[in-house]
């Protein structure tokens, strides 16, 4: 199920709150929100919801082992309850996403014919594997306490707003607000809100703009046109940013509808001025994971600053899938990252209107990198890119250009905090008159509800009227 669906908009989500809101105890509530969970998870993956709640039982007890031994003052114990539940999530999670990958790999190499395993891959394993670790990892640090209860954390790992896309969520973020939390009519309102914020950037912007880049990159890359190169990745770019930014809206939204602060995942990274303030503003759940279970126990930036560097990179890369260009791609962005850190000095000297645009052409260059699965795709579309394709452009792909011009312009102004900042404005202005009081409040919610229904009814028109609706970050 995903959450730009009519199913979950219109059956699932109000059935779930309006039991929620019902029952009076918060154990009541837990359970609630752990059966619409797993019906949730279930209902595209009926046979690796299994797999979910054992991984779940699996680590819940592996952090009461290290608790035991730590009351024991028996470190070896620790470290062995540790190990294990790092080696059943990651060996999970390399069977399932990444079997098929070595084994073909392995093949090439040795010229030997082993039968890759076919295995489907459960929607979201990654998300839910990390969140799964943050929890043991921190409990073997001492960060947290271990959760005595096991459908608590149980409603840790498998919370639908964040269960199949993430953000990757730590224990230590939500851990109080598994036992008591309240919502106020107001931050109700403001998780709605959020919400419809990432419905309409996931279904007006991002599937408008997907559909648009399958017609102009899904087909012969060799006979592409130089504008439609272009015209098709920076499509793509938005697409990306609105799917998953998107995504991370509801999420959150709908994490403070029920009670939970999840932290910011996304923040304007298409305002970056270099490559690593972008990645200090994109899916920043992911970047501090990697900066908080591996870079920094490697020795970060103390010692083999660049050895770690290209680790955390090439595992980021893989992260993402189970082939060569998401590697190329973690690799691309170590290389740049490497080189802003060494010309740090020089590049800082430049104002950052003239970053600006190296910096976002530097990014798609990345996405395109990131977009193909086969390597010849890859080299297509740069010579395409760079005016050695098919020419520079076509009678089609004029007419593609033309009519992507109004999405292009939203998708622009929709990726920077210009939206943000004239709400606030607004809602200053709401607030500014002091003689109306509370009416000026009631005015500003009032054109916010306004909106939430506008919202709404275009994404529910435009399900309706399209079946393309993929949510990019569930493959991963």
């Amino acid at each position: 199920m995903v959450f730009s669906s009519l199913v979950f908009l219109y059956i699932f989500l109000p059935a779930c709150m309006l039991l929620y809101i019902a029952v009076p105890k918060i154990w009541m509530k837990n359970g609630i929100l752990i059966l619409f969970s797993l019906v949730f998870y279930a209902w595209g993956e009926p046979l690796y919801v299994v797999l979910l709640i054992l991984s779940a039982l699996v680590n819940w007890s592996c952090g009461a082992l290290i608790g035991i031994g730590r009351l024991e003052h028996r470190t070896g114990k620790m470290k062995a309850a540790l190990i294990l539940a790092i080696l059943v999530d990651l060996g999970t999670l390399a069977l399932f996403k990444y079997a098929g990958f070595f084994v073909e790999n392995f093949n090439a190499l040795t010229g030997l014919k082993i039968a890759a395993p076919e295995v489907v891959m459960p929607i979201g394993i990654s998300f839910y594997t990390f969140q799964a670790l943050t929890y043991v990892i921190d409990v073997y640090r001492g960060n947290v306490a271990v959760q005595k209860s096991y459908p608590r954390f149980l409603l840790y790992i498998a919370l639908f707003p964040q269960l199949i896309a993430g953000p990757i969520v730590r224990y230590s973020e939500i851990e109080p607000q598994l036992e008591e939390r309240h919502v106020s009519s107001e931050s109700f309102f403001t998780g709605l809100t959020r919400f419809l914020i990432g419905l309409g950037k996931k279904v007006l912007i991002a599937n408008y703009c997907g559909a648009m880049t399958s017609q102009l990159l899904d087909g012969k890359t060799a006979s592409l046109t130089t504008l439609a190169a272009w015209l098709g990745m920076l499509l793509y770019t938005f697409q990306i940013y609105f799917d998953f930014s998107g995504y991370s809206d509801m999420a959150i939204g709908l994490g403070r509808m029920f009670g939970f602060e999840y932290s910011e995942n996304f923040n304007f990274p298409y305002m970056s001025t270099s490559i690593t303030e972008f990645w200090r503003r994109w899916h920043i759940s992911l970047s501090s994971f990697f900066r908080d279970y591996v870079y920094i126990p490697l020795g970060g930036n103390r010692r083999h600053q660049y050895l770690n560097l290209f680790i955390v990179w090439a595992l980021t890369g893989l992260w993402h899938g189970a082939s060569w260009n998401f590697v190329l791609w973690g690799l691309y962005f170590f290389v740049l990252l490497c080189f802003e850190r060494i010309f740090k000095g020089l590049l800082d000297l430049l104002p950052k209107a003239v970053r600006y645009l190296p910096t976002m052409l530097l990014v798609i260059f990345g996405w395109t990198l990131f977009y193909f699965t086969d390597l010849r795709d890859v080299v297509n579309t740069f010579a395409a890119l760079f005016g050695h394709g098919a020419g520079l452009t076509s009678a089609e792909t004029k007419i593609h250009f033309v009519s992507c011009i109004p999405l292009l312009i939203l998708a622009a102004v929709g990726s920077t905090s210009l939206p943000k900042n004239l709400s606030m404005i607004i809602a200053a202005l709401c607030a500014g008159n002091q003689k109306r009081g509370e009416a000026t409040s009631t005015a500003f919610y009032v054109l916010t509800f306004l909106f939430d229904l506008a919202v709404l009814f275009l994404a529910t028109v435009s399900l309706i009227g399209s079946s393309y609706n993929p949510f990019l970050y569930f493959r991963f």
